[in-house]
């Protein structure tokens, strides 16, 4: 992929940074995974997609640089595996944890987003 994306109209650079141990891979992201589609004091989590298990900030940042669709996590999948990385202190945590505290994380007390739950169905399966 070609580490220059065209945001808003603006060139920015696709790149990846280390987390805690972790590579985030997304554009334009700071080193607690902010990234250039949400730069919010609180837009603090990556998530691991369940498609390539690569670790990006947003949907946004997948699609600009896998080079495939996104798969949600199954629901049957949502207590066994970590998929939410904390961009403040590292700590992954499963699918089920993230609903659970969704609006902060239970280690570094760091407030999360709460416009995330908007996004849920991108990266979670949902019950119809």
């Amino acid at each position: 992929m070609d580490p220059l994306f065209e945001h808003s109209g603006v060139i920015v650079l696709v790149m990846k940074t280390q987390v805690k141990g972790e590579i985030v891979f997304g554009v334009g992201i700071d080193p607690e995974t902010r990234c250039a589609h949400y730069r919010g004091e609180s837009d603090v989590i990556a998530i691991k997609f369940y498609c390539c298990r690569v670790w990006y900030p947003c949907h946004a940042c997948h699609a600009a640089e896998a080079s495939h669709a996104p798969r949600v996590w199954p629901k049957s999948m949502w207590e066994s595996e970590r998929a939410i990385l904390c961009g403040v202190c590292g700590r992954q945590q499963t699918v089920n944890e993230y609903m659970n505290h969704e609006s902060f994380c239970p280690d570094c007390k760091v407030q999360f987003n709460p416009g995330c739950r908007l996004h849920h169905h991108l990266y979670f399966e949902t019950m119809v």
